[in-house]
């Protein structure tokens, strides 16, 4: 192997690491070009002009999910109880759903530790939540844009003395224009009323 053969195979290699979600079984949906659609209602959380960061290091706004439902809930990655359920729950919402509108449905986690997860945390939380990229992005921002997005999806979360988190257990569900149309309260919940509401807002 000579040394242009060798730089191109490190190279590669680098990319494979940095861009870890999108390099594995295709880009997350938040790496994904977004689809122009109409102008976003006044109901819509994608209007917020916000930027958030991927797990994959990618900046984008919210509006990159227009289109499709999606299935959104908040978290931090260094949650010991919580948080681990909220996921399994949202698996739990996915697998309900029939094949072909499971396709269709994209699943977001928003991480409020904005000092811990970084995005090279979260790629490490993807890989233990054993979380696929065809449907699955895991997302942080700002201090000030977090809690704008929380105050619309109903999420109470504060942060303690040993630097974890207190906050509720909300799950949401929007339709393609980025509506809050359903929201599961609580862990371990029945899912049935959640995969109703993605089928509904799915027809739409």
């Amino acid at each position: 192997m000579n040394s242009l053969q060798l730089h191109r195979l490190v190279a590669a290699v680098l990319c494979l690491i940095v861009l870890d979600g999108c390099a594995s079984g295709g880009k997350p949906p938040c790496c994904r070009e977004a689809v122009a659609s109409a102008a976003y209602t006044d109901k819509s959380i994608y209007q917020l002009d916000s930027i958030w960061t991927s797990d994959v290091g990618k900046d984008l706004k919210l509006g990159v999910f227009q289109a499709r439902s999606q299935v959104l809930a908040m978290f931090f990655a260094s949650c010991e109880y919580s948080c681990p359920i909220i996921v399994h729950d949202m698996k739990r919402i996915q697998e309900a759903l029939a094949p072909a509108l499971r396709d269709t449905v994209n699943f977001t986690l928003v991480s409020f530790d904005t000092e811990r997860d970084t995005p090279a945390a979260l790629r490490g939380y993807r890989k233990r939540q054993n979380l696929g990229t065809d449907h699955w992005s895991l997302l942080t921002g700002k201090p000030d844009d977090l809690r704008e997005l929380a105050a619309l999806l109903g999420v109470n979360y504060q942060k303690d003395a040993r630097g974890q988190f207190a906050h509720a257990n909300v799950i949401a569900v929007l339709n393609p224009a980025g509506e809050i149309v359903h929201r599961q309260v609580g862990l371990n919940q029945d899912i049935l009323a959640t995969a109703k509401a993605i089928e509904r807002a799915s027809e739409r």
